[in-house]
């Protein structure tokens, strides 16, 4: 089982980061209605077999997020 609520986890993050969907899919070169189908259909972003494997041995995944450090300009 994923214990992540991957859409309401993506919204939160938006928002703390001030940022849209539509803003997402522009600078990842893709439209917005594709990035909001893949954020509501969590099979699709978490590879379904691979939750069926690590169910049938015994494990619930859980994903963690951490935010990257910002590369300082070179001088």
């Amino acid at each position: 089982m994923l214990i992540n609520n991957i859409e309401v986890d993506v919204k939160v993050k938006c928002i703390e980061e001030d940022y849209t969907q539509t803003k997402i899919a522009k600078e990842i070169g893709t439209s917005a209605p594709y990035v909001s189908r893949l954020i509501r259909n969590n099979d699709v972003i978490v590879n379904n077999i691979f939750i069926k494997v690590m169910e049938c041995l015994g494990y619930d995944v859980e994903l963690i997020y951490v935010k990257r450090k910002k590369k300082q300009a070179a001088r």
